[in-house]
Formats: C-alpha cells, sequence, structure tokens
C-alpha cells in the first residue's frame, strides 16, 4: 500500500523541513503500522547530535526523533495481541506514520495520554542508571542539569524513595524541578546541603565543570554516572583536575549510557531497555513522574521555528511535543 509520509528532516546544519515522501507500506508479519499522534523532541541529542551539524561525520539530510505514540492501523499476519485502533509506544522519527515490529513498541496504559506517555522515553535514559547503580534509598542523589532528562531522572529517583537535589544554573529550570516535586535545588553542585555525603551525582548536563565538582561533593566510593553526552568542550579544565579528586575521594566514575542495558530481558539479564519503558509508562500513568511544563505543543509544520526556539533558549518550556493529529 502507498502512502504519503510527512516527515521532519534536516536537509542542512540548522535547517529543518516537513517533507513529503511516498512509501510503500508492507508490513512484515510481526509489524504494526499507523498514524502518528505525537513525538517528543530530545534536545540534547537533536540538537547537538544532528541539527548543528557539528559533531564528526554528520551529513545531511537527516531523520531526527525516538519517541512516538501511534493509533495503531494494520498488524503483520503473526500478531494477535494487537488491535486497530490501539495506542502504542515506540522509538520512532518525527513523522507522520509509524511502522514498527510489535516486540519494539508497548501499549499505553488505559487512560494515559499520548502527549504524556511520548516523555517515557526521555525517563529511560536515566533509568538505566537507577537500575544500575550501588546507591540505595533513603542515599543522596545530586542531579546535574534539569533539562528535560535531568528533570525526568530526578523524579524517578525521587519516586523511588532516595533524597533528590537537583542542580542548574537557570533559575528557571530549578523553579520547574520545584514545581514538580523536588525539594531542594541549587545554581552549583557545591551548594548542596549534603556536599561531601552524596552517593551518587547523576550528571545530565555534559558540562565537564559538574563533574570535576560533583566528583568532589560524593562522599568516598560515592559514584558519578556520566548520563549526559559531553558533545563539546565547555572548559579550560585539565584531567588532572578530576584524576586528583577520584583518587584522593576514592570515586567511582562511570559511563551511565543508557545501553548498558540489552533492549529485552533474557534468563541472566532481567533489567531492559524496554522493560524500564513499560515502567516508565505505568509511573506516568500513576503521576509519580509528572510532566507539566516540560514540553510546548507545536505543528510539525512549525519544525524550523521548534527547533530555533530550542537552540536558543527561547522556547516557553524545556522541550517540543509535535502534534501530528
Amino acid at each position: 500500500m502507498e502512502i504519503d509520509v510527512k516527515k521532519i528532516t534536516f536537509t542542512a546544519p540548522e535547517v529543518a523541513e516537513l517533507v513529503t515522501e511516498t512509501r510503500n507500506i508492507e508490513l512484515g508479519p510481526t509489524e504494526i503500522a499507523g498514524q502518528t499522534v505525537a513525538t517528543l523532541v530530545s534536545p540534547g541529542t537533536e540538537l547537538n547530535g544532528a541539527y548543528l551539524g557539528d559533531q564528526p561525520g554528520r551529513s545531511f539530510p537527516r531523520e531526527p526523533g525516538y519517541s512516538a505514540v501511534f493509533t495503531v492501523e494494520q498488524v503483520g499476519s503473526e500478531v494477535t495481541d494487537v488491535s486497530a485502533g490501539d495506542l502504542r509506544f515506540c522509538m520512532g522519527k518525527h513523522a507522520s506514520h509509524q511502522v514498527d515490529d510489535v516486540s519494539t513498541s508497548l501499549p499505553l496504559p488505559d487512560g494515559l495520554e499520548p502527549d504524556l506517555a511520548i516523555f517515557a522515553r526521555l525517563m529511560g535514559v536515566t533509568m538505566t542508571s537507577l537500575v544500575t547503580t550501588s546507591a540505595r534509598p533513603p542515599d543522596t542523589v545530586l542531579v546535574a542539569g534539569l533539562g528535560p532528562v535531568g528533570c525526568l531522572g530526578a523524579q524517578n529517583f525521587n519516586a523511588n524513595g532516595y533524597n533528590v537535589i537537583g542542580c542548574d544554573p537557570d533559575a528557571e529550570r530549578r523553579e520547574l524541578a520545584s514545581r514538580l516535586g523536588i525539594r531542594e535545588t541549587v545554581a552549583n553542585v557545591s551548594e548542596a546541603s549534603a556536599a561531601g555525603n552524596v552517593a551518587l551525582l547523576l550528571d545530565c548536563s555534559g558540562h565537564e565543570a559538574a563533574v570535576v565538582e560533583g566528583a568532589k561533593v560524593v562522599r568516598k566510593r560515592g559514584e558519578v554516572v556520566l548520563v549526559g553526552a559531553p558533545w563539546s568542550r565547555r572548559t579550560e579544565l585539565k584531567a588532572h583536575d578530576l584524576l586528583h579528586t577520584i583518587f584522593f575521594n576514592y570515586v567511582d566514575i562511570r559511563s551511565g549510557w543508557e545501553w548498558e542495558l540489552p533492549r529485552q530481558s533474557d534468563d541472566f539479564r532481567y533489567r531492559s531497555i524496554f522493560g524500564n519503558f513499560e515502567t516508565a509508562l505505568k509511573w506516568l500513568s500513576e503521576e509519580k513522574v509528572r510532566v507539566a511544563g516540560l514540553g510546548m505543543r507545536s505543528d510539525p509544520a512549525n519544525a524550523q521555528d521548534a527547533y530555533q526556539a530550542l537552540l536558543h533558549r527561547k522556547c516557553e518550556c524545556p522541550t517540543i511535543i509535535f502534534d501530528w493529529t
């Protein structure tokens, strides 16, 4: 079946266009497909990793996006537990139509709105650290960087009994995190009330200064987990500044890249990416994690204005929800 699919495409550095292409949709036996309801921008990854075009090996055109909710319209011949009209979450592109394997999509809990469900994707970024850290409730967790990933990460840990402190130099981001339940927020990690007794510093900023200063506030054998990608050098700090702190404070520092976990669980690896997404959808449905004020709705036709607003911090919210209805 041929359909016209609209998709947001980065056609050049800092140029986002809504492009239409005709696709021939022929489903595999375990695939499902349908019209997109909403997609969510991941500002860090999409701006730094693609839109700006200044990363090595990046070329254009590029098709961004990895969080979508769609309405099922077609199912493959071997799909038995999904019906037309069902709402499904997937790691889809910013496009008007989604095609995905049934195993890499999830049903929305009853009553959960698509505009909320798409945030499960960004929750999943820090949920890997949540299930791999040595810190245990009610240990203190300091989250550096309160963009969408950091703000949701702070709530992930907060919902599980940790004492969470949020850190961001942006007063508006600190205020939003406070509204969403993070009791203590500071502009700099050194200002945290638990400085010296932090079990986990979760860096969602990708800023080397936050990592160096964060290593100074964790307790001995505390962890510093690098969630935010270090897209570019921001300071003149030297490696010795971090090495000295690691050595004398007995700090454990490691990558927090979410793909440490497998996509699906197996007999020997119970935790998984999609297991985390399923949990995230449940927490959103139960309002254990809230997203009010995190995303502003936009028409995909206005993608260029939306990405420019995010890039230059002129957006009313930290991220954008594209409404495909």
